[in-house]
């Protein structure tokens, strides 16, 4: 049996496949604030192309890097090759954003140069001028960097990663490499890399945490050039089905409490929880010098298969720990179906500590502007769901929308669709708790076996005993889950055929859906 919830007449007209010649060359123009000045109305209406996402404007793109805030900016660095839509001699892209919603496309912030590709790593604000770089009325941005030599990869060596460091006196506009490069070498580790650099008020001393194959390494400083080894963490601790990279540490209250802990985010290349890449964390001390925990459990930031190389913002106001991820997985990032442009980034996130079951939990939810992008299309007080009813729910485009709602802790079914035929399942299992992703007829998903080959299966065990909170927020090609507040996460690429225009709830139990609503979301390209 059905029932249909129809909508009246909207004022949206979405179409997710344009017929824009994606193949015209857009003009680009550097204004005088060194901004990137291009067509939005072309290059944002191609097929795919987020509509509230950071993607490049054109290209291939992977890791968030250097991010960092300063005079009211944030900015946005990332791994960027200008040449092709696949992964390439490896650059700093540059984005700055006021909002963290809206972003401005910057000129090329780093280049490779005769020592290697610039690789991963972070960017602070030297506020006391330590490194002499800069001056304390000026002073520097510094972005420290992996340094990698393709020669000496290709010919065994091991020492072919090492760490670099560049500066920058004019808000990141123009870059100068430091003449003493690298400023952190290696003689005996394999995939050394990936600096996270940040200033400790507790020890007056700038940290660095990297990581060297399986495991963290810790590194203090008085100035930012001079590099003292410290300690390592990871061998025996965490996820070990890949490579460690992209760490982050920072310090975070416990929710409800005058506790304190820290918190240490690893991503791992293979090895993630539904396949491919993914971000672990760990909760702990750390004294500025070594990191040490009682957690014996793995645990991931994000149970989807399209949240991977995140890390987190320095500097930030009201010391909130806002993170991005790289909203893909190196199993088929190479291969997904777009064409002149590749890969973007997940939303914004504030993170945040809980304790519940003992146990230390850290939540991530979309950041409070985002709400700034809404307008609500639709709401319903209750839906009352009968065992094995399907309500139906058509809607223009749900592939740029958020829809809310708080469910009985019973069976529930979503199902959206379209007139393709193409489905992706949500479904929450009661007796299990177990929350499942079902993208395998989601739209075009042969580009890459992997990609569409199973469901994708998340043990929920700290979700509401009576009732869930979903929040789940839809683009062009993506879909973002938070349960009860962001406890969980699912982050997925999805690639729809045609928008999905029903939404198909369906439930093995009675029960009821309270505070059900649809929110358009507009896009962050569109300046009317």
């Amino acid at each position: 049996m059905y029932k249909r919830l129809f909508f009246g007449t909207l004022l949206l007209a979405l179409t997710l496949h344009s017929c824009i010649d994606t193949s015209e060359k857009t003009a680009i123009v550097i204004n005088s604030n060194q901004e990137i000045v291009v067509d939005s109305s072309k290059i944002h209406s191609e097929p795919f192309r987020p509509q509230f996402h950071f993607t490049p404007e054109k290209k291939w793109m992977n890791d968030p890097n250097g991010m960092v805030y300063h005079k009211g900016v944030y900015h946005l660095f990332y791994q960027y090759y200008p040449d092709d839509i696949v992964w390439g001699p490896m650059h700093w892209g540059h984005a700055t954003s006021t909002d963290l919603i809206h972003w401005n496309y910057k000129k090329i912030a780093l280049f490779p140069d005769a020592i290697g590709l610039i690789f991963s790593g972070s960017a602070v604000i030297d506020l006391k001028n330590t490194s002499g770089l800069g001056t304390k009325e000026n002073p520097p941005m510094i972005a420290i960097f992996t340094y990698h030599n393709m020669k000496g990869e290709k010919s065994g060596r091991k020492d072919f990663q090492t760490q670099g460091l560049a500066y920058s006196l004019d808000e990141g506009n123009t870059w100068l490499k430091y003449n003493g490069n690298p400023i952190i070498k290696n003689s005996t580790q394999k995939d050394f890399r990936d600096p996270k650099a940040f200033w400790n008020p507790e020890t007056n001393l700038w940290n660095l945490v990297l990581v060297a194959g399986d495991h963290a390494e810790f590194f203090t400083s008085k100035n930012l050039i001079n590099w003292q080894f410290e300690s390592e963490f990871g061998e025996k601790s965490g996820a070990h089905g890949g490579v460690w990279e992209c760490p982050d540490i920072f310090k975070l209250k416990v929710a409800d409490s005058k506790e304190e802990k820290w918190v240490l985010l690893i991503s791992i290349n293979p090895g993630a929880t539904n396949g491919g890449s993914g971000t672990q964390y760990f909760i702990g001390e750390y004294n500025g010098k070594s990191f040490k925990t009682d957690q014996k459990d793995i645990k991931w930031i994000d149970h989807g298969t399209d949240n991977y190389a995140g890390v987190t913002y320095n500097n930030t106001p009201d010391d909130k720990r806002v993170f991005i991820g790289w909203m893909s997985n190196w199993s088929y990032a190479r291969d997904t179906p777009t064409k002149n442009w590749r890969s973007a980034m997940t939303l914004p996130r504030e993170l945040s500590l809980i304790k519940t079951n003992n146990d230390y939990v850290l939540k991530s939810t979309p950041i409070e502007q985002l709400k700034n992008q809404l307008k609500q299309e639709y709401s319903h007080k209750t839906i009352k769901l009968q065992a094995d009813e399907k309500v139906e729910i058509n809607y223009p485009n749900f592939n740029q929308s958020e829809i809310k709602f708080i469910a009985e802790a019973k069976d529930l079914k979503l199902v959206f669709s379209n007139n393709a035929k193409d489905s992706l399942v949500i479904e929450y299992d009661s007796k299990q708790k177990i929350f499942s992703i079902d993208r395998r007829h989601s739209g075009i998903v042969n580009f890459e076996e992997s990609f569409g080959k199973q469901i994708h299966n998340t043990a929920v065990p700290n979700v509401g005993s009576s009732t869930i909170d979903y929040q789940i927020i839809m683009d062009w090609s993506s879909i973002e889950i938070f349960l009860d507040g962001g406890i969980y996460s699912f982050t997925e690429q999805i690639f729809p055929s045609t928008p999905y225009t029903k939404l198909t709830i369906s439930s093995t139990e009675n029960q009821e859906i309270n505070a059900f609503s649809i929110n358009y979301i507009k896009s962050i390209w569109d300046k009317n």
